[in-house]
């Protein structure tokens, strides 16, 4: 079964990964060491297991063939979001702050994933350098802990581009550099110039150095994690929504096109459909729930209009890119706002973006092939090529399209239905499985943003991880490595 795979390359890998989520739990022992905090020991125990395996995985596998195919990428990427996820829990665990495994084990997958659910309900109890912790998985999450290592692994002596491609979120990928390493330190410098800027951005606003850092953290990798229990509604500062929702935008933007803006290619921008796109859905989306929640008894007040606008535009960005924010109890509003962000959290925003969901260069690809069936019907005997971005689309594209959003319904029915048999409700089942699996950390009903996930049956933790992370690496990445062709040469 095992025949022909590359065993001591995949655990080359995987240990020179774990060496980098031991320097990521050394720095949170040292903010820890900062603030004189106890969980400074249980960081230390944590980077020393964190090393001691990479160190041990990585000598066994030292003189692997460099030779890695698409079965070793999907299991390294696969199995390295277990591997970091057992071990960063341990700081929450061994310190007591999370007693229960089961709770320490999702809140970290909910960190690495990006997700942003919580089972913690009075997060400001939490030490400083756990609040750190915490906020970095996501951003070490949010461009991927492969993409972001792939920068680095040559360090280690090979190339890892399988890796890239196992990673890599939507249909297409955006060329920017012919050499994968090169594409990720790109997307790295990037990623690392967003977070400074907003941290910067969030001090001259008002937010203090610890918070600023935190929540850059968080909204660049479109988690949501916060430092205050009444997420970004604690500073009921206009400048610093403001900021956290460009930051939101950009972090839901495909991470190329930053690229492309450096470079001055402005054309790949200007007919970026996917983008246009995005931004339309944000304007309608807004507009809508602006005019649901509108207080019709005071139109007289520009405040009214202006808050209005600002917390419609807010909760909009904060689902369509599965951040999960919240400025606002949105379960206060009527049904029909729980339905479009609904169908918001469902479809995500770009592809090549930290976001979750099914990414909207699908959704718009699979409105095309709607549109071509009927104009086929109209005109049986014509051609009409479907493009998308001035490329015209091969079948293998539009089918692996369809073949992913109907997969993903078939996932959320199939485990709204599960978890609706464990005892959840209705409105629990269905928005616990499109949050986790799209990645987005609020949901509905007794899970709605000022709530959160602890009232979760232990069953319901572990199944909804494990959605976490099939939703995470975009769901054949994961069930692939179920299937017995998979594992055959």
């Amino acid at each position: 079964m095992f025949h022909n795979l590359n065993h001591k390359l995949i655990l080359r890998i995987t240990g020179s990964l774990l060496l980098f989520e031991g320097l990521f739990l050394l720095l949170s022992s040292f903010v820890a060491f900062i603030y004189k905090e106890d969980v400074l020991y249980h960081f230390l125990i944590a980077t020393g297991v964190s090393g001691a395996l990479g160190v041990l995985f990585y000598l066994i596998g030292k003189n692997a063939s460099e030779e890695i195919g698409k079965r070793e990428g999907s299991i390294v990427v696969t199995s390295i979001w277990l591997v970091f996820t057992f071990i960063g829990l341990l700081p929450y665990w061994l310190g007591g702050y999370i007693p229960s495994f089961t709770d320490a084990f999702f809140e970290t997958m909910s960190g690495f994933t990006t997700t942003g659910a919580s089972i913690l309900t009075d997060v400001e109890s939490l030490p400083h350098s756990l609040l750190f912790w915490r906020s970095l998985t996501h951003w070490i999450g949010g461009l991927g802990i492969i993409v972001i290592s792939i920068a680095l692994l040559p360090i280690f002596g090979f190339s890892a581009a399988q890796l890239f491609l196992a990673e890599a979120t939507g249909p297409t990928q955006d060329k920017i550099h012919p050499r994968t390493t090169e594409v990720a330190k790109r997307l790295l410098g990037i990623y690392l110039i967003l977070t400074l800027t907003e941290m910067l951005l969030l001090v001259a606003a008002g937010m203090d150095w610890f918070d600023a850092i935190n929540h850059s953290f968080s909204t660049i990798a479109t988690g949501g994690f916060s430092t205050k229990r009444a997420s970004i509604a604690y500073w009921s500062s206009p400048a610093i929504q403001y900021i956290i929702i460009l930051f939101m935008f950009l972090g839901g933007v495909n991470f190329p096109l930053f690229y492309f803006l450096i470079k001055g290619k402005f054309n790949k921008i200007k007919e970026n459909e996917e983008l246009h796109f995005f931004i339309f859905i944000i304007l309608a989306f807004t507009l809508l729930i602006g005019i649901a929640t509108f207080d019709f008894t005071h139109l007289s007040s520009g405040a009214n209009y202006e808050s209005t606008f600002r917390n419609s535009l807010f909760t909009v960005m904060s689902v369509i890119t599965t951040t999960g924010f919240s400025t606002v109890d949105y379960m206060n509003f009527a049904p029909f706002v729980w339905l479009l962000l609904m169908i918001l959290m469902v479809t995500g925003s770009s592809a090549g973006s930290t976001a979750g969901g099914v990414k909207l260069i699908r959704v718009h690809i699979a409105m095309k092939f709607i549109y071509f069936r009927i104009k086929k019907i109209v005109h049986p005997n014509a051609v009409f090529p479907i493009k998308y971005n001035n490329q015209i689309m091969k079948n293998d594209i539009i089918m692996r399209v369809l073949a992913f959003i109907l997969l993903y319904i078939v996932l959320i029915v199939v485990g709204s239905v599960i978890l609706a048999a464990s005892g959840m409700g209705f409105l629990e089942s269905i928005g616990g499985m499109i949050s986790c699996m799209g990645n987005v950390g609020v949901a509905f009903g007794e899970f709605g943003p000022s709530i959160g996930f602890s009232g979760l049956s232990v069953f319901a933790k572990w199944f909804l991880s494990a959605m976490m992370l099939i939703g995470r690496l975009e769901l054949f990445t994961v069930f692939v490595l179920f299937t017995p062709i998979f594992w055959r040469r």
